[in-house]
């Protein structure tokens, strides 16, 4: 039997897990938009980002220093990926890039589970986010609230960067044309290590930041991946915008179709992404992307 309250906080899981989803895909959306590179590790960026700051967390028992720890490790891990294996696969065919971009991911989750084994992890929410809160008509988790917070926080700063700084402006040229930002004499693949490095940076955070929530383990990464994809579809590929609408819409279908029928949750997800697919082929606020 499905009651209000019921109904109410499956919206609001749907919220944390859209906001979530919609961080992780502005990220991925950036660096395909600009780059042009499908990056099938993004997923394993987010797994790593919550044992970066799992580790960081068992040495200070701080969670602010964790979310900063786990957040920069996966950027600095980015930028390595970009300098070392990506920038060679720019100008090479999509399969060359999903092929090494995924063999990376595999490696990624097999050195994690070599470390850490295959046990969950958790990392416990700060203090001051710990128990429930009363809403009134309903009983809700504090740290899924502030998750919401937390994550707005992160996609205010993203939004900052990308149409208030001239950095921004750049990546917001190279998604429309990455050869006319060459010729202006701008050092491209200089920009193009920056953007990997934040695109990664926004899924280690958000890595962190569920951890709280759901367990760590080295396979975590891969449902958040496909989700992340669906999303990045849906809201229009190289779309900052997109990625949040996206995000919003996936996490409320996975959380609402969950509460009649957890095994439909994907079904309605893809078939979500088909229907925006055929009345909209660049996704609700994308614009034909390079080809």
């Amino acid at each position: 039997m499905i009651s209000w309250p019921n109904l109410v906080s499956q919206l609001f899981n749907g919220l944390a897990l859209g906001a979530l989803l919609a961080l992780i895909s502005s990220g991925l959306t950036i660096i395909y938009g600009t780059l042009g590179v499908l990056n099938l590790a993004h997923g394993a960026m987010f797994m790593i980002g919550g044992y970066a700051g799992f580790v960081a967390y068992q040495y200070t028992e701080s969670f602010i220093l964790a979310v900063i720890a786990g957040s920069l490790f996966v950027m600095l891990l980015g930028v390595l990926m970009e300098r070392v294996i990506i920038r060679h696969f720019y100008h090479r065919p999509h399969e060359d890039q999903l092929l090494v971009t995924f063999g990376l991911g595999i490696c990624f989750v097999e050195l994690v589970r070599l470390l850490f084994s295959s046990q969950s992890q958790l990392v416990p929410p700060p203090a001051l986010f710990q128990g429930i809160t009363n809403l009134g008509f309903m009983f809700y988790p504090t740290y899924r609230l502030a998750v919401v917070g937390i994550v707005a926080v992160a996609l205010g700063a993203l939004f900052i960067i990308l149409y208030r700084t001239r950095l921004g402006m750049i990546v917001r040229a190279g998604i429309e044309d990455s050869v006319m930002v060459d010729s202006l004499g701008i050092n491209v693949y200089r920009v193009f290590m920056i953007v990997f490095g934040i695109g990664a940076m926004a899924a280690g955070f958000a890595g962190i930041v569920n951890a709280p929530v759901v367990s760590l383990t080295p396979g975590i990464g891969d449902d958040i991946l496909v989700q992340t994809f669906v999303v990045v579809v849906i809201g229009g590929v190289g779309s900052f915008p997109g990625a949040i609408l996206g995000g919003l819409i996936a996490g409320e279908i996975i959380s609402v179709t969950s509460m009649f029928n957890p095994g439909y949750a994907y079904v309605m997800l893809f078939a979500a992404m088909t229907l925006v697919l055929v009345v909209r082929p660049h996704g609700l606020l994308g614009a034909q992307g390079r080809e």
